[in-house]
């Protein structure tokens, strides 16, 4: 890539580091306990004179009754359970009617990441009716801020309860990205570790790495603070201590509620810091082929590593150090190979492969890689500044 433009993009990464100091990247109040999703939800939405919620709620979630703590808690919502992985445009659209054809006055999102994505860019749709999906795309274009918004997550792993992000596809045309402001930042997350109960190995699994990756790509990025960096850094710690066990007993309310603290916690970390390539081309993967995000992310983590090169050696012996992996007095090249092995070796234990199995076609490959190089250039302020050549040769190397 052309040096001038390397030079560009990092004056405009150090650019939005310096603004976001003038943002409000607050995270959300937490509410905790066998009553959050109840009684003290009831007691908060009382408090704030909100009465008639529309609950978008994964179809999955719906039939194993998981909202039947807000009837129990004889809270008013309207459901809308049309929830489709990747959060298409379609379905955000339908949201938006069902909020304002039934007069809610406040969206309560139950589910993975993607019902929390057709909650805030649904949400964003409400408060800015002149504006539509493609007009929010990118970086603070939410003019006004959405009505009040609950996050309630059931996985263990998008940390979109915590996040500035909505992750939307235009089902037309595989076109998959972001919309990222302060303003998407929810104003309450409820975890509550039983709607974790009997999750399926391979969405902890997955779901898990997603988590790892959104800390990992943050901290290794070059617009940390000192809150994002103990943040991501918590994240990892607890993903090394809860992840695999979680896997293994899903009825582990100790695993259970360790990798629901890690999601947020990762959440906070990557909404200031940002993310970096492995979440670019595991968009571009989504929107093409409809591949599980969370199992993008994790066959793509320790390639991208890789990548990187000596850029990211030092971070990444930092969190060698911190997991204890190396000894004190090895390299930090040796450091970070043993970081990056580490996660092979969590991803091989869950029994997620380290290749994509020949699914992406080589015609696709240089159109992905432009996508994820449209995505990740200028704004994601990663170790080493990669062009569509370099993405290209990692997704030939994971298929």
């Amino acid at each position: 890539m052309n040096p001038i433009k390397k030079f560009c993009y990092r004056i405009y990464q150090k650019t939005m580091h310096l603004a976001s100091y003038l943002l409000n990247f607050n995270p959300p109040e937490i509410l905790q306990g066998e009553d959050a999703l109840g009684k003290q939800l009831k007691d908060k939405l009382d408090s704030l004179g909100y009465h008639r919620p529309l609950l978008i709620i994964t179809p999955s979630m719906l039939r194993r009754g998981a909202h039947a703590k807000l009837e129990e808690a004889h809270i008013d919502f309207i459901p809308f359970d049309k929830v489709e992985p990747n959060a298409p445009f379609r379905l955000v659209y339908e949201a938006k009617k069902a909020y304002l054809d039934n007069k809610c006055d406040c969206l309560i999102a139950l589910g993975g990441g993607s019902a929390i994505d057709i909650a805030k860019a649904a949400g964003a749709l409400i408060s800015n009716p002149k504006m539509d999906l493609y007009g929010l795309k990118g970086v603070l274009k939410v003019r006004k801020k959405p009505p009040y918004m609950i996050a309630v997550p059931t996985t263990a792993g998008s940390g979109s309860e915590a996040t500035v992000a909505a992750v939307v596809m235009n089902e037309e045309n595989h076109d998959k990205f972001a919309i990222n402001d302060p303003k998407l930042i929810p104003d309450l997350a409820i975890l509550d570790g039983e709607l974790l109960i009997s999750l399926p190995p391979h969405i902890i699994s997955t779901t898990g790495m997603d988590a790892l990756t959104h800390a990992v790509e943050a901290y290794i990025g070059h617009s940390n603070t000192k809150r994002t960096k103990h943040s991501a850094e918590g994240a990892v710690m607890l993903i090394r201590d809860y992840l695999y066990r979680f896997y293994l007993d899903p009825n582990d309310k100790e695993a259970r509620d360790g990798m629901q603290r890690a999601s947020f916690l990762a959440g906070v970390a990557f909404t200031r810091a940002y993310v970096g390539y492995v979440h670019a081309l595991a968009h571009a993967l989504g929107g093409q082929y409809g591949v599980a995000h969370g199992y993008a992310n994790a066959v793509l983590l320790p390639q991208v590593l890789r990548s990187y090169g000596k850029k990211a050696h030092r971070k990444l012996a930092k969190l060698s150090d911190l997991l204890g992996l190396t000894e004190k007095g090895e390299s930090q090249a040796r450091k970070a190979e043993a970081f990056i092995s580490w996660n092979d070796e969590l991803n091989k234990s869950m029994e997620i492969p380290d290749k994509f199995g020949g699914l992406i076609k080589e015609e696709d490959i240089i159109p992905l890689a432009k996508h994820a190089e449209k995505e990740g250039n200028p704004l994601y302020p990663v170790p080493r500044i990669m062009d569509h050549n370099d993405l290209a040769k990692i997704l030939r190397g994971v298929n």
